[in-house]
């Protein structure tokens, strides 16, 4: 009996045993394939080209010069204290842009203007107009100029103040059919924020509406305006005038800046006269909204490429705008650069003439005209049209009219210097860089206690292809 349970238990432990071993052997098998490389099947998805269909071009124009509180029996009414004269066009003077006037409710007097161009042949219809106006009256002097720009999701407002003297007013267009939802949030001396003024504006379709900047932030000397759209986009200016104990010594109208970047250049800065007053002549304006920084300034003669003051530095706190005088220029056109290693935005308080013949002009950052790009000059003082180029090679660039009087120019830039072609007023005008890289250019109009610019945009990119994953 003892002999046949130990063979039992002989072959029961043999087995487990060979039980042990198997499990064992096929641990390892499991640990070794997983850690040894897998074979990888790698397929590429399917991908189809598609170009998407060019869109219609629409700009939008500021309008007339407004006045605050013109009716006595209403303080907070706005009226029209001059008509803006706009030139517009295309790059093919047959094709003509319809025109339509915005509504602007609570205010007496003319309307702003929105151009819009279809395709043709499947091809974008590049729009350029530009509007000016001009004031001599107890209450407002001065001239304003800009150009009308196509409407953002979001946009920057660097101009103005709300210290006393001034009455500053954000002007907010919708041309499109859909209605915007507009924030606007402000940056100043303490932190950002949006004030119970600057939520939730909903601006309808074809209307342009108005906001005091003092009911978004009062006493600021240096403000900086964030324009945010949802539902569909908006074109974003600002209307400055300045008021020195009831004289009226100045006023502009002023387009946003599109975007942040870390190379902000400011062509055609026009110093024409010596401070009025106590306030300086030329002050840059620069912001950067994300992150402190360094920002230098370089300002350099129009005709030629050697600077005519030193770099200067300013430090940057994230979310607050510093103000930078720039004292010591001559007479003369400059461009002024600012670089930072955050992205920022920036732009320049020129002043002209003294006393009641004063004025100022606010001139705003020029981005880089990648294409053969239109613009237009409107009615006022001769324009001048300052081109800058940050690239490190020579650029030749060929200015050519459209439509209007003026001629062809052809002048060549040269690297990290400026340019000036004089204009003719009332033409539409195509710029051609031939691809240079680093082409900016403002449009400036400067005359006897008379100050006013804006830049030129570049053309809207033509539709390329996309890449869609079906």
């Amino acid at each position: 009996m003892s002999d046949r349970r130990g063979l039992r238990w002989t072959g029961a432990g043999t087995r487990v045993a060979i039980g042990t071993v198997v499990s064992v052997a096929f641990v390892v098998a499991v640990a070794t394939a997983v850690a040894a490389p897998w074979p990888q099947i790698a397929r590429e998805p399917v991908a189809l080209e598609a170009t998407p269909a060019a869109a219609e071009s629409v700009v939008s124009c500021t309008g007339g010069i407004l006045a605050l509180g013109r009716d006595a029996a209403s303080a907070g009414s706005l009226s029209v204290a001059a008509e803006q004269s706009v030139t517009s066009g295309t790059v093919d003077p047959a094709i003509v842009p319809s025109e339509n006037a915005l509504v602007v409710p609570g205010v007496s007097g003319g309307s702003p203007l929105a151009f819009a161009a279809a395709p043709v042949d499947g091809v974008r219809t590049d729009i350029a107009a530009s509007g000016s106006a001009s004031v001599d009256a107890d209450d407002l002097r001065g001239l304003a100029a800009t150009a009308c720009q196509p409407p953002m999701m979001e946009s920057w407002l660097v101009a103005g103040a709300t210290t006393t003297g001034y009455s500053d007013l954000v002007l907010l267009a919708n041309p499109g059919s859909v209605p915007a939802t507009v924030q606007l949030t402000v940056y100043g001396a303490g932190d950002p924020v949006v004030p119970p003024g600057g939520s939730d504006l909903v601006v309808p379709p074809g209307t342009q509406i108005v906001v005091p900047l003092a009911g978004l932030i009062v006493g600021e000397s240096s403000p900086v305006v964030r324009v945010s759209a949802s539902g569909g986009p908006v074109r974003a200016a600002l209307q400055s005038s300045l008021t020195d104990t009831l004289v009226p010594i100045g006023l502009d109208q002023v387009g946003a800046v599109a975007a942040p970047g870390q190379t902000a250049v400011i062509p055609g800065v026009d110093v024409t006269t010596a401070p009025s007053g106590g306030d300086p002549a030329t002050v840059v304006r620069v912001l950067a909204p994300t992150a402190d920084a360094t920002a230098t300034i370089t300002v350099a003669s129009a005709d030629a490429a050697t600077a005519s003051l030193p770099p200067s530095t300013v430090p940057l706190t994230a979310g607050h705008p510093a103000e930078v005088e720039l004292p010591g220029l001559a007479l003369g056109s400059y461009t002024v650069t600012v670089t930072a290693e955050t992205p920022v935005v920036a732009a320049v308080r020129q002043v002209a003439g003294s006393g009641e013949a004063a004025d100022y002009g606010w001139y705003s950052v020029a981005p880089e005209v990648t294409l053969p790009s239109l613009f237009a000059t409107t009615s006022g003082p001769d324009a001048v049209l300052t081109i800058a180029n940050s690239g490190d090679v020579d650029a030749t660039v060929i200015v050519s009219p459209r439509s209007g009087s003026g001629a062809l120019s052809t002048v060549t830039v040269p690297a990290r210097g400026s340019s000036a072609v004089p204009l003719a007023g009332r033409t539409v005008y195509l710029l051609d860089a031939g691809g240079a890289p680093g082409v900016h250019a403002e449009v400036s109009m400067a005359g006897d206690g008379a100050l006013a610019a804006f830049p030129v945009w570049s053309a809207d990119a033509a539709a390329r292809s996309i890449s869609v994953y079906p």
